[in-house]
């Protein structure tokens, strides 16, 4: 029985001054099942979650005619405006930009928002910003499991949630089917963890997989096949728990003119990575 699953292109792997239409085009030229949307720290990309309900509409109907939908949002403006920050107006701002993107995920079809795991990033750590982070996941947990939609907590590259382990704590600790992990192996594999035995501590709350290379010290912009990663035995261990959800290829292109040759170049290469692992079985 042939065995496929849904691999997807992040935003910004893509050509950047492009329609959503066009964007979208491309992905499926490329050979994507689906986008994953960045609402990132900067103004550009934060200024989405204001868009009118016309804007919206848009959007959805460049989805409905490509066929590409954006099943999941990378939700890393958190990082300028901390869930953990000391500062009241700046914690303010992060609860505003959480509860928008529940909205937004509702409007546009997004499935799973991805949450960065830094408690903060500019601002010094303190006793108290674990605790702030995460009552301002508790709220954010409040309003997604009110719109149905799923919240999954990021492994990431710096010292907060930097595995599985630290991500299944908030997931023990909220005990809800809307709270669940969405991991990294390539940050995992960049702190120079056992990715396989990390990935077993998400078994039954893995919604999505990131995928790119690494090098220790270096987690952003390694082309697949030139880092450390454990590809071929990740993908064994995703087979043997028999995962069987969205697999996005996060990349940054930056708007480089190859962009599309890098992106189908790398989607064959994790793809045949992926049949080695016995994650799937043949090409589409």
């Amino acid at each position: 029985m042939t065995k496929q699953l849904p691999i997807g292109i992040y935003e910004k792997a893509l050509p950047f001054n492009v329609d959503w239409f066009e964007r979208l085009s491309k992905a499926k030229e490329a050979g994507f099942d689906f986008v994953e949307i960045s609402i990132d720290e900067s103004d550009e990309r934060l200024s989405r979650l204001d868009w009118s309900a016309k804007e919206r509409a848009n959007l959805r109907a460049a989805i409905a005619e490509t066929g590409v939908p954006l099943t999941t949002m990378c939700l890393s403006g958190h990082r300028k405006y901390p869930l953990g920050s000391a500062d009241t107006a700046i914690r303010q701002r992060a609860y505003d930009i959480m509860q928008r993107a529940v909205d937004f995920a509702v409007d546009v079809g997004v499935r799973v928002i991805q949450l960065a795991g830094y408690y903060v990033y500019y601002e010094p750590h303190t006793a108290d910003s674990l605790p702030r982070y995460q009552e301002g996941l508790a709220q954010g947990l409040e309003w997604a499991s009110q719109a149905g939609v799923m919240l999954a907590m990021e492994n990431v590259d710096g010292n907060d949630v930097d595995s599985v382990t630290q991500a299944m704590y908030f997931v023990d600790a909220f005990n809800s089917p809307w709270f669940q992990v969405y991991p990294d192996i390539g940050n995992l594999s960049e702190h120079s963890l056992d990715v396989c035995a990390e990935l077993e501590l998400a078994r039954g709350h893995m919604v999505g997989v990131h995928v790119k290379d690494t090098v220790p010290g270096e987690p952003r912009r390694v082309p697949f096949g030139q880092g450390t990663v454990p590809f071929v035995e990740a993908f064994k261990k995703l087979a043997e728990m028999n995962f069987t959800g969205p697999v996005l290829l996060e990349m940054w292109n930056d708007d480089s003119p190859d962009s599309m040759r890098i992106i189908q170049e790398s989607r064959e290469w994790v793809m045949t990575k992926m049949r080695e692992g016995g994650l799937i079985s043949e090409e589409k």
